[in-house]
């Protein structure tokens, strides 16, 4: 893994996928402060009130870039002050993040975003379905996964197409 040290891709997926589409309606997984503290402390955060914020945004200008145009001025203030510091230990030399403590595991969380486009470009994308709200990494060969899940997105699509072809050509 490059940069991130407390984020991996299945965490990086999670913080995404925060805002998923239920019964219809879109949910913030992320608003209830108990259970993002909880995700915070899984991956070695803070739980204060403002490392969550900043974790919430970390999470909104991800989204924004994985649909689309990366929200710089957003990045920028998130990664303000942000410094990488060497570490020797004999012959190995490591990087240390340093940045604000209530901003590292938000920043933890843009790194890994960033290393996932560098090592895996267009594999990170939105799911397929308009109406669906998750993320997928593809991860297949062909890179055409088009759904982040085909049990759900990929057959309730394909049923849809399915009976709109068949409305248009009745067999008689």
């Amino acid at each position: 893994m490059g940069w991130s040290e407390m984020i991996d891709e299945t965490a990086l997926l999670a913080a995404l996928n925060s805002t998923p589409v239920r019964e219809g309606r879109p949910r913030d997984l992320w608003a209830d402060d108990a259970a993002l503290r909880q995700w915070a402390h899984e991956h070695g955060g803070r739980g204060d009130a403002r490392a969550l914020d900043w974790l919430r945004a970390a999470r909104d200008a991800l989204q924004t870039a994985t649909r689309g145009a990366v929200p710089e001025p957003e990045l920028r203030r998130l990664l303000a002050e942000v410094r990488q510091l060497p570490e020797v230990d004999g012959a190995e030399l490591r990087w240390r993040l340093a940045a604000p403590p209530e901003r590292l595991l938000a920043v933890e969380l843009v790194l890994a975003w960033y290393d996932v486009q560098q090592r895996r470009p267009g594999r990170l994308r939105p799911c397929g379905n308009d109406e669906c709200r998750l993320f997928l990494l593809d991860h297949s060969r062909a890179n055409t996964a088009r759904w982040c899940s085909m049990k759900t997105c990929g057959n309730r699509l394909k049923a849809r197409r399915h009976q709109e072809r068949a409305r248009h050509n009745p067999t008689p």
